[in-house]
């Protein structure tokens, strides 16, 4: 389906540099869960509500400002592990400014209870909210939350 066409609203999921690693890489700060499992319960969420998902894993910056770019206009909103690049990267942080999409910034760990250099995002200033601590879980928290106000703005619209 274009984009131009859609019927369904679509929320972007969007997982940074080496969390397609998960289950595998210390999995005792991340978890045992596998990126594939978290997004196949995801997949399964937005289809029970009639919603689409787009779902990106790269390892570069570039590809993940990219998709902000191409959906960040057209999308209910965004949930996004920025792993890494959520201490630093101002192209991911300035892509998300310049849609209208709302961000929901998510981290598996409570990074503030981790190393100083995970405390401070550069994400978070421009994300409508940060999910920390939660594992796997919190991905499906930011879900439903967006899902929560795809359902207000539908009723809001007369819908």
């Amino acid at each position: 389906m274009s984009e131009s066409t859609r019927r369904q609203p679509l929320i972007l999921v969007l997982h940074g540099p080496n969390l397609n690693l998960l289950g595998r890489r210390e999995p005792d700060i991340y978890g045992a869960t596998t990126l594939d499992e978290i997004d196949q319960r995801l997949s399964h969420i937005a289809a029970e509500h009639g919603v689409e998902l787009s779902i990106t894993q790269s390892n570069y910056e570039g590809a993940l400002v990219d998709q902000i770019h191409r959906y960040g206009w057209i999308a209910a909103g965004i949930i996004i592990n920025p792993g890494a690049l959520t201490h630093y990267s101002i192209a991911l942080r300035d892509a998300i400014a310049a849609v209208p999409s709302p961000a929901i910034e998510i981290h598996l760990s409570n990074v503030a209870a981790r190393e100083p250099f995970r405390h401070h995002s550069v994400i978070a200033a421009v994300a409508r909210g940060t999910l920390t601590g939660f594992g796997a879980t919190g991905y499906e928290m930011a879900l439903h939350y967006l899902l929560d106000t795809i359902r207000q703005d539908g009723k809001a619209n007369g819908d």
